[in-house]
């Protein structure tokens, strides 16, 4: 067996990545909803407060305009900007799904966990409204609290956040582990290429060159 051939073999199918993937990302997507469902229903009216560790970690409600942890929540062109984003960061995540090695599954799971946050959020952007003061806003639900430090609290987040801030922090360890793979790969898809206009520069050549020997055949009869 050639050294190529137990690569290939080694390697798992892209279909199979892809598929681990969505399925990753349908059940993180699917935990996200369900999680800010809950909260919608059972803390935003009336407002309550359940304490699951004592003067460290409760849930509570919060309507973020913002993004993650509520950055920009007040800013009035924040939600179109965000889903702009959004929209650019799904695009490159599948790009990445279709052009990684299949040998990195971390990588894969990292991609499913930044999609999957990343529909969960926008899904609120698109559909979520509040009547904030007389006003209705889209927003997103968060409704997980932190008091990490005495009399400090950590901005209100959601599971959503939790798999983008984890997904990303495993794309960029992948990134600066491997990121030669990924550039290793579009050289060698870029030399294939090359051989591939070689061969046809070649066959042409062949065809043209038999072409002119039948010419010359018929020339001296």
């Amino acid at each position: 067996m050639t050294d190529a051939s137990s690569s290939s073999a080694a390697a798992p199918s892209r279909k199979q990545r892809l598929i681990e993937t969505v399925v990753v990302m349908a059940i993180t997507l699917a935990l996200d909803l369900w999680s800010k469902a809950w909260a919608w229903e059972n803390l935003r009216d009336p407002p309550v407060k359940k304490e699951i560790i004592k003067d460290w970690f409760e849930f509570e409600f919060g309507f973020n305009t913002g993004a993650a942890f509520s950055f920009l929540r007040d800013a009035s062109y924040a939600r179109m900007v965000f889903i702009g984003v959004t929209i650019l960061a799904l695009i490159y995540m599948a790009r990445l799904a279709w052009t990684m090695p299949t040998k990195f599954r971390t990588a894969f799971m990292a991609v499913a966990l930044v999609a999957g946050g990343a529909l969960g959020n926008l899904h609120d952007r698109l559909v979520r409204q509040l009547d904030i003061r007389g006003e209705m806003h889209y927003g997103v639900v968060d409704f997980i609290k932190v008091h990490y430090w005495e009399d400090k609290v950590w901005p209100t987040f959601n599971i959503a956040d939790v798999a983008l801030v984890v997904g990303v922090g495993l794309l960029f360890i992948f990134l600066t582990r491997h990121g030669d793979a990924l550039d290793g790969k579009k050289t060698a898809d870029a030399d294939d290429k090359g051989e591939d206009a070689q061969d046809d520069k070649d066959a042409q050549d062949d065809k043209s060159a038999a072409a002119a020997d039948a010419d010359d055949a018929v020339a001296e009869t």
